[in-house]
């Protein structure tokens, strides 16, 4: 994907006026740039004003949650210069914040993030760390599960969190991505717990079979990949697009998860918001579609006995 420059965008931070002495005046500044810019947020921050402060802060190596007491604080001139090279990349070159600080958040938990993985962005992670309850009988019971299409690793990570008498594996096409996988996998202290398999989907595997699979896969269909913002074009494009109707790794998935199903097993599938693609395309599955915080089209979960059932 190309990557274009807007090099008029907005005033070049790294000429920015000497008047911009205090973070209160940097951050005023870099809101109104973010607007008259016309960025999109998405990859951690909804707005320019949470975008900036976070930034801010982050190269400032402040408390990311603690943006009033530093409000009048005057940077230095090496700070300032620091800042307003960041800042200015963000603007001119569309880089996702996550990129320019090499971190992500996600349910309070800090990954390493680079341009190797997509920005980690789930609606499966809430209902991991909530143990997929009330569709999982007894969380006890869960002794192996599967992370597929893991990019980063941070869905693996919380499974292992979710789920401490577990073993995980964990799956990517990419060997890119498997090494940043492995250095949050590291940091967290899961070597010992979770597999890294490079491979697609179940191939790499031999057969093993599972009391828990996710999936987080590539999901946005033909039309809306060339339509994406600038910022997404600097993710692996492999992680974003499945297709012209964006279900090609989905419908993989559901013919081929059964087989990798321990009885009473759990498929549980983030899909953006394309169920009623999903459905027109499976009218014969009984897919259960919880209510969560991106809504009720987001994440659908299946059982073993219901794929089965189907006979996909």
């Amino acid at each position: 994907m190309s990557r274009t420059r807007h090099p008029t965008a907005a005033v070049l931070f790294t000429q920015a006026p000497a008047q911009l002495i205090t973070i209160r005046d940097w951050l005023r500044f870099a809101v109104s740039r973010f607007n008259e810019a016309k960025l999109h947020f998405g990859h951690g921050s909804h707005n320019a004003f949470d975008e900036a402060a976070y930034l801010i802060l982050h190269t400032l190596s402040l408390p990311l949650d603690q943006l009033e007491p530093f409000l009048d604080a005057r940077l230095l001139p090496e700070e300032a210069e620091r800042l307003a090279e960041l800042l200015e990349r963000r603007v001119r070159d569309r880089v996702p914040a996550p990129y320019l600080t090499n971190e992500a958040w996600l349910q309070g938990y800090r990954f390493y993030v680079d341009e190797r993985v997509i920005v980690p962005r789930s609606f499966l992670a809430p209902l991991i760390l909530e143990q997929f309850q009330p569709w999982l009988a007894d969380p006890d019971t869960v002794a192996r599960a599967l992370d597929l299409c893991t990019g980063s690793g941070c869905l693996a990570i919380l499974l292992a969190d979710a789920f401490p008498t577990a073993t995980l594996d964990a799956v990517d096409l990419s060997r890119d991505a498997l090494d940043v996988a492995r250095r949050n996998i590291d940091d967290y202290g899961l070597a010992d717990r979770i597999t890294l398999h490079q491979g697609d989907l179940f191939q790499p595997l031999d057969g093993a079979g599972y009391d828990l699979i996710i999936s987080n896969p590539p999901y946005v269909n033909a039309e809306s990949v060339a339509n994406l913002p600038q910022e997404y074009r600097h993710e692996p494009e492999l992680a974003l697009g499945s297709g012209e109707d964006g279900l090609d790794v989905t419908r993989r998935l559901l013919r081929e998860a059964a087989d990798h199903l321990n009885p009473g097993g759990l498929l549980a599938v983030e899909i953006g918001h394309n169920r009623a693609a999903v459905e027109a395309a499976f009218p014969e599955l009984e897919l259960y579609w919880p209510e969560i915080e991106g809504g009720s089209d987001t994440v659908f979960l299946i059982t073993r006995e219901q794929l089965l059932a189907a006979d996909l």
